[in-house]
């Protein structure tokens, strides 16, 4: 017998809705993983296509500050905050490219905004794009006319600089200096960075100052002359504001060693221009009674203090002092250059020829 279409069993109608059913459930199921794909595809980006990117050298000016130990992907960060580039992939996929890239060293960089990822690389290696303030300290400089240069050329403030020099035991000083900063900024050439502070600023010159005493083995130098390592300092920096002539430095610490040893003052005008706070070429008889520890004039042996800033020149000499018997010297012309006597004599005999050589 043939069943009408209307005739057919229950059951096998009840598995044709069951299967209809089943795959209107898996379609559903499909197109909503199919959306939640394409959603995650346009949160996170297509990653086989190249990340966004601006085009160009970019405009404006921001600068952005690199920390030490971040990477190159948190450099990108970085930038991409900054909306230097368009986005952090940009910047990585140009470091990758560039093992230049691994040079880039902590500090502050004024870049532009909307720059290529590659165009930011370029910008960051080179140099001009760093921020810094470059201050150079010269040789037999005082405490107070570094803290003047650093003002000057930086954005730090006077008075704060003032402040850390009055308090300096927070400093890198060695032990030996027992908290006195006169004689420690050493002299060199600074760069330092926008965020850099009065305290870390010192503190970065009196290290430099360390630096070089280790490499010329100061300590244990001054202690085989007989002298501590702080006199050594001191000598040092009477050297570099006595001696103009490189040829000089060594005489004129042999000098000053050899009146120290024969209890004479050492009678020098730079130790008196200390006292005053003040920079003569000649100073007056008036001058050397001015009643202070710093006179040498009045006093014998050593200032109580450093008197300026010596450089890595004026502490070898006082390290190492050319051989001889000098006890005097003479500036002998505008040039600086000193003539050496042993006797008081031939002292009066060079002064002399210097004033005639001087004279108009």
């Amino acid at each position: 017998m043939t069943l009408l279409r209307d005739e057919e069993p229950e059951a096998t109608r009840s598995r044709r809705r069951r299967s209809g059913l089943a795959f209107l459930v898996v379609l559903t199921l499909l197109v909503l993983l199919a959306g939640g794909a394409w959603a995650a595809l346009k949160a996170i980006g297509n990653p086989f296509a190249s990340p966004p990117d601006y085009h160009g050298s970019g405009t404006g000016s921001v600068v952005v500050q690199v920390h030490v130990g971040q990477t190159a992907s948190d450099i990108a960060r970085t930038l991409a905050k900054a909306d230097v580039v368009k986005s952090a992939g940009a910047f990585v996929d140009a470091a990758k490219s560039d093992d230049r890239s691994r040079g880039i060293t902590p500090g502050y960089y004024r870049l532009r905004r909307h720059m290529s990822g590659a165009a930011a690389l370029a910008l960051m290696l080179d140099p001009s794009s760093r921020v810094q303030s470059a201050v150079t300290i010269p040789e037999g400089f005082r405490v107070a006319q570094v803290l003047a240069r650093i003002a000057e050329k930086t954005p730090l403030k006077l008075a704060d600089l003032q402040a850390v020099a009055r308090q300096p035991r927070g400093l890198p000083l060695p032990p030996w200096a027992d908290g006195r900063l006169e004689g420690f900024l050493f002299p060199a050439t600074y760069d330092f960075d926008p965020g850099t502070t009065a305290q870390a600023a010192l503190a970065d010159m009196v290290q430099q100052f360390d630096v070089t005493a280790d490499k010329i083995g100061l300590v244990a130098g001054a202690r085989s002359l007989g002298f501590s390592a702080y006199d050594v300092v001191t000598v040092a920096s009477l050297v570099e504001r006595e001696a103009k002539i490189p040829a000089d430095y060594g005489k004129v610490a042999r000098v000053i060693y050899n009146r120290l040893r024969a209890h004479m003052p050492l009678q020098l005008d730079s130790t008196v221009n200390y006292a005053l706070g003040q920079n003569k070429t000649t100073v007056t008889i008036k001058d050397t009674k001015v009643a202070s520890p710093y006179n040498t004039y009045l006093h014998t042996g050593l200032p109580p203090t450093p008197i300026a800033s010596p450089g890595e020149r004026a502490l070898e000499a006082a390290l190492h002092p050319t051989p001889g018997s000098w006890l005097y010297f003479v500036t002998m012309d505008d040039a600086g250059h000193n003539a050496f006597a042993t006797n008081y004599q031939d002292f009066l005999h060079l002064k002399a020829q210097a004033e005639r050589q001087r004279s108009p």
